[in-house]
Parts: structure tokens; C-alpha cells; sequence
């Protein structure tokens, strides 16, 4: 039985308000009747009045007024909602405690939860690591950022146990405002210009990251190189057990034909190591674990040679770390399709910086004109593109048996698609088409 702790008991006898009717806010709501109270959905998006079968239906409004603060006791949610919405700066305002998702269903969880985080790599380490649990024998399960929010984990399992790890993937966004978030230890992947365009600079998104590791009081930290030298520039201490050395180490035979084998996958598997050794499991069971672990879609995913040029499909790639990191698997320059909708930071540095390790670059999304601009700048060769079937194209016509033709964007994908797998899977269904389309030539 889920148990409220004592503050929280009167406000779940008035209704309860959930900010975002997409994944999150759906699970929120689930949560809040399996404490016996009501919630109220709000969101202004019309697409979030559409709920998948097995929901209870719970249309939400498409807006949250003073009256509705008043009314309810208690705001949740979801990480889209940046801390300065105008619908949480009213209801605080008025007095309501609002809590994230993350935050408020971590209340409820009385099993182990390990929060892992990061620029890139967050998600393949947490499902490695809850793989690799899962291999030795635990009850693991992969949640949080990950695509399956903590909330529901929480109504599934009602509230779990000691015998149950949660592997819970944290954002920045969900980090940011933690209050009552605890984690029993923390693994930080490596840090990069991200999220810019809801973080003010550089610190501020370092800053919320690094609100994560103080809810691990007591517990392990396993903190990637890029995170230790930014938390020096930044002004922050890590002890030395937390540090890993995850950039630049040798290669490790046991490791061979697993997708660990190379960066920045080995990165990942260092830090999950790291971890691994700190809570006493036996190494072989872990280098077992990878040997059977296989990362998901949109990954530098191979898609195949098609004319001699082989395709490869990273679409996850919506920063210009992750971006930068697929470029440096290959020994030559290759053709690029990158861009998308900006998340902020210097787009210019990211074209000179890949510059000699692409050969063409077509352009797509919202940040074309910005991207042919730094191009011209840098001297790379590039095409603009109206949209991805016309990118794919365009690496064809200028293709030569075997190039690497890529799809790594560099940039979030919600300007021509529903999501960075909507992107990926469009990108391979087009890749697919190409013998066909060269037929009817």
C-alpha cells in the first residue's frame, strides 16, 4: 500500500493538479488515484487530449487558471515545464507546492534507485546497467527519462522493495528542481554544451546536473573525466573515489565484439564498471553482460551498403557532442545530414570543430541557413535541403563506393518530426528505398 508522507496527506484531500498530458502526466495521474485522490490534467496542447487505450479518460484542460490553483492543493509536473512557466509562477504564487514528476513519485519508492545521468550515453547505460542486473540475478528495472516514468514504476510495483533497484535515467530538467529526490548512488556519464535554450549558459545547465549528486547523500558518485574537469572550472569539489578515468584508455580484450569495444560506448562501460566494483558484483557477470547486451535503434545503427556507401542512422545524436563522437568512429571524412531545431550554443564552433572529418554536408530543419553560413565560413562543402528525402538524395548523387553516408543530426529533431525516432526511422525507410528509386532511374 502506498503510504503519502505526513505533509503531503491534506493536500491529496483536495484535487490535484498535473501540468503536461503526454507520457509523465499521464503516469502522474495514475499515481495520484492509487493514492485515493483526483487529478485534474491541464495542457494546451490539443495532440494531449488524445490518451492511448488502457488509460482512464481524463481529457485535460488547455489552461490553468488562478481559480484551478486555488482550488487544488498540490501542482505536479512534467520536465517539459521549465521553472519559469507561467503556470507554475502562478501557482506558486498562490501559495501551491509544486513538485516534478521525478521528485514526487521518488517519495514513494522504498526499493534501491540508481539515477544516472549525462550529455550523452545516459540512456544506453541505464539499459545496460539494468541489463547487466537483470544477468546477475536482481530485479532491475529501467525507468525515468528512459520513456517509463518513475510514477508508473511506482503504481506497478506499489512503491517496490528492498529487493528492487530502479535504474532511473535523469535529466537536467527533472534534476533542476529536486526537493525531496534521493538516490542511492549516482553515475554521471560526461558533460557537453546541451540544452541551451532552457538552460541560461553553460553553468546553469552544469548546476542542475550537479543538483543530482547532492541528493545522494551518503551514497556511491562514478563521475565521467569531462564532468571532473568542468566541475573544476566551475568551482566545484568531487571527492577522488567519485573520479573515473573514462577518456582515452586502452583497449580492453574482454570487450571485443561487443558494441563497448569502442568510444563513446566504452566510456559507458567504464562508469557501469565503476560502479559494478563499488557494490561488490563480480566483474565476469558485468563482461558476460556485455557480450549479450545490444543497444537500441538510433545509435550509429548500421543500415547497410547500398551502391558501395554504407548508411549509418544516429539519429539520438541532438547535440554536437554526441554528433562529434559518432564522426570520430571513422577513419575518413564522410557525408553528413545534420540539423534540426537549435537548442542554443555555438553553432559555428560545431562546424569548424567536424570540418575535417566531413567530405558533404546536407543541411535540413530550422538551422540550415545558420549551419550553411558557419559551412561557407569553414570551407565545407554542403547542400541545403528542404527536407530528409531530399538530404538522403543528395548523399547519394555525391556519393563514392565506400563512403559513410550518416544521419547525426547534432540537433533536437521537433521542427519536421514527432520525435528523434520518428527522424531515425523515416531516415531508414528512405536508406531502404534507395536500390528501388535507382531502378526506376
Amino acid at each position: 500500500m502506498l503510504r503519502p508522507p505526513e505533509f503531503l496527506r491534506p493536500l491529496l484531500t483536495r484535487p490535484v493538479a498535473i501540468l503536461g498530458a503526454g507520457v509523465s502526466g499521464r503516469a502522474l495521474a495514475n499515481l495520484v488515484r492509487a493514492l485515493g485522490a483526483e487529478p485534474r490534467l491541464f495542457d494546451a496542447s490539443p495532440a494531449s487530449s488524445s490518451l492511448p487505450s488502457g488509460d482512464q479518460p481524463l481529457l485535460p484542460a488547455p489552461r490553468f487558471s488562478a481559480t484551478d490553483a486555488q482550488i487544488c492543493g498540490l501542482v505536479l509536473f512534467s520536465p517539459g515545464f521549465a521553472p519559469t512557466h507561467p503556470w507554475l509562477s502562478l501557482a506558486r504564487t498562490c501559495g501551491v507546492l509544486c513538485l516534478g514528476e521525478l521528485d514526487f513519485a521518488a517519495l514513494f519508492w522504498r526499493g534501491q534507485l540508481v539515477a544516472i545521468t549525462g550529455t550523452n550515453g545516459k540512456t544506453s547505460t541505464t539499459e545496460f546497467l539494468t541489463h547487466a542486473l537483470t544477468a546477475a540475478g536482481r530485479d532491475a528495472v529501467a525507468t525515468g527519462n528512459i520513456g517509463f516514468p518513475l510514477a508508473q514504476l511506482v503504481v506497478d510495483r506499489a512503491g517496490g522493495g528492498p529487493d528492487c533497484t530502479a535504474v532511473c535515467e535523469v535529466s537536467s530538467f527533472q534534476a533542476e528542481t529536486f526537493r525531496h529526490f534521493r538516490a542511492d548512488s549516482v553515475i554521471w556519464t560526461n558533460f557537453a554544451e546541451d540544452h541551451l535554450e532552457r538552460h541560461p549558459g553553460l553553468a546553469a545547465y552544469f548546476e542542475a546536473k550537479w543538483h543530482l549528486l547532492e541528493r545522494c547523500v551518503g551514497g556511491h558518485v562514478h563521475v565521467g573525466a569531462s564532468v571532473q574537469s568542468h566541475a573544476a572550472r566551475f568551482g566545484q569539489s568531487l571527492p577522488a573515489e567519485a573520479c573515473v578515468a573514462s577518456e582515452n584508455e586502452p583497449g580492453d580484450i574482454l570487450l571485443q565484439n561487443t558494441i563497448f569495444a569502442d568510444y563513446p560506448q566504452r566510456e559507458n562501460f567504464l562508469l557501469v564498471s565503476a560502479w559494478w566494483r563499488a557494490a561488490g558484483l563480480r566483474e565476469s557477470v558485468l563482461y558476460a553482460a556485455a557480450r549479450t547486451f545490444a543497444a537500441s535503434r538510433h545509435r550509429l545503427e548500421h543500415l547497410g551498403a547500398h551502391a558501395g556507401v554504407t548508411w549509418w542512422n544516429d539519429s539520438k545524436a541532438t547535440n554536437f557532442h554526441a554528433t562529434e563522437a559518432a564522426l570520430a568512429r571513422f577513419q575518413s571524412p564522410v557525408l553528413l545530414i545534420a540539423g534540426g531545431k537549435s537548442k542554443g550554443g555555438d553553432i559555428a564552433g560545431f562546424i569548424h570543430r567536424i570540418t575535417p572529418r566531413v567530405r558533404h554536408a546536407a543541411l535540413i530543419g530550422e538551422t540550415r541557413d545558420t549551419l550553411a553560413a558557419a559551412c561557407v565560413d569553414s570551407g565545407l562543402a554542403h547542400t541545403l535541403c528542404l527536407n530528409l528525402r531530399e538530404a538522403v538524395q543528395t548523399l547519394a548523387d555525391v556519393a563514392h563506393p565506400g563512403d559513410h553516408a550518416l544521419l547525426s543530426p547534432g540537433f533536437a529533431s521537433l521542427d519536421q518530426f514527432r520525435g528523434y525516432a520518428d527522424r531515425g526511422d523515416q531516415f531508414a525507410a528512405l536508406v531502404h528505398a534507395l536500390p528501388a528509386a535507382a531502378r526506376k532511374a
